[in-house]
């Protein structure tokens, strides 16, 4: 196994080492608008993912009054702008009209929550035609990200159903508002799969989530957003890849400290056979609990640090750790079992930090971040044949 790649190269990155150390300084910021009918849990979700609010906290939540905007430091290098807008009837038409070019101007991404108890889906509907034309209007590039909440109200048996029924419908609405923008029938927009004949692509960039506070839905959704808003994605996936091999890992997750949204993963093919699709958002509910838990005990604010090392143990099936990594992240590390494996894999993971540094801000040494290498001598000590060794990680040259 080769040396960990410099944090700056990518495969087939053709861009000189100053050009990437660049881009990995830059602090990306993000307008996020969180919209939808007053009442359909827009803030309960923000409050969860962002506050480390328990779900049964949400109860003493009040509406929210017109735009509750907060900056989101999301890693070192990403900003959230959220715009939390208040779904009363009196707001939203105020956003349609006088605000219209305030509130969907550059934004980055649209977050819209339907309530799947409503009453009035039509309405819900209409109003959501309207959003997304405006959309289309000030952001045309804007991504959008729908989530059919409160899923936990619905039976278990026809939950898939009800969703999908929604979806559909949601679906062919988005069609028709960006159809009425662009003055063409909503089944062309549908069935568009390349751009029009003024060379202009009709198609939004929509992603749909059945979500619910009361398990791991929430964290799969808002993992989804954040993953396509995290800079230097690529970087980070390639990092964790060779971090993968080196240590002989079946997984890599690396979460974001307070928010415990999985950032990037990386998967052995020996992990890509774990029949459990849901296991990621699984284990952010899981640690977020687990930080909740620490909060309680040891009476800290929620938002502090609140561990600094899990272990898990489950005897010759698997081996497991979570750990502190930079300053805004955590790593966990699945592995086979085997005690020398084990520490072999914790030791270098802790080797690897300095590889990670630019995930804690803009200002990062131009040597950690490009160029440099590794040499045989720092390569953490002796480990049994195939685990570690040669494919150990050290830390960059200095």
């Amino acid at each position: 196994m080769g040396a960990l790649p410099a944090a700056g190269h990518r495969a087939g990155d053709s861009g000189s080492p100053a050009a990437t150390l660049a881009q990995l300084k830059k602090v990306k910021k993000q307008k996020v608008l969180l919209m939808g009918k007053s009442g359909s849990g827009k803030s309960s979700m923000r409050s969860i993912i962002f506050s480390n609010y328990l779900a049964r906290d949400t109860r003493r939540l009040g509406a929210t009054i017109d735009i509750d905007l907060s900056h989101v430091k999301f890693l070192g290098n990403l900003t959230l702008n959220l715009w939390d807008c208040g779904g009363q009837e009196a707001f939203m038409e105020n956003y349609l009209s006088q605000q219209r070019a305030h509130v969907f101007s550059n934004v980055g991404v649209l977050i819209y929550v339907f309530d799947i108890e409503s009453r009035d889906v039509e309405r819900d509907l209409a109003t959501y035609v309207n959003i997304i034309s405006a959309l289309v209007q000030y952001s045309r590039e804007a991504k959008v990200f729908v989530l059919i909440h409160k899923m936990d109200l619905i039976q278990p048996m026809t939950r898939e159903d009800v969703f999908d029924h929604r979806a559909a419908l949601v679906r062919r609405k988005t069609a028709e508002a960006v159809a009425i923008m662009h003055k063409q029938k909503p089944e062309q927009v549908q069935q568009q799969t390349v751009p029009s004949a003024a060379g202009e692509d009709l198609s939004i960039n929509l992603q749909l989530f059945a979500t619910s506070i009361w398990d791991q839905s929430l964290y799969k959704a808002w993992a989804s957003i954040i993953h396509d808003l995290v800079p230097n994605l690529s970087v980070i996936e390639a990092q964790l890849a060779s971090l993968g091999l080196a240590i002989d890992a079946d997984e890599i997750l690396l979460f974001e400290r307070t928010s415990f949204l999985v950032v990037s993963k990386w998967t052995s093919r020996e992990g890509e056979r774990n029949p459990y699709g849901d296991r990621f958002e699984r284990m952010s509910n899981i640690l977020k609990s687990w930080k909740h838990t620490c909060s309680k005990y040891t009476g800290t604010p929620r938002n502090a640090e609140q561990f600094s090392d899990f272990e898990y143990k489950m005897g010759a099936t698997f081996s497991m750790f979570a750990t502190k990594f930079t300053t805004n992240t955590y790593i966990l590390v699945c592995m086979p079992p085997g005690e020398a494996r084990f520490n072999s894999a914790k030791l270098n993971v802790a080797a690897a930090r300095p590889w990670f540094r630019f995930l804690d801000g803009p200002v990062v040494p131009a040597q950690s971040a490009v160029g440099g290498g590794m040499s045989s001598s720092q390569v953490l000590g002796s480990t049994p044949s195939g685990y570690g060794g040669e494919g150990s990680v050290g830390a960059p040259d200095g």
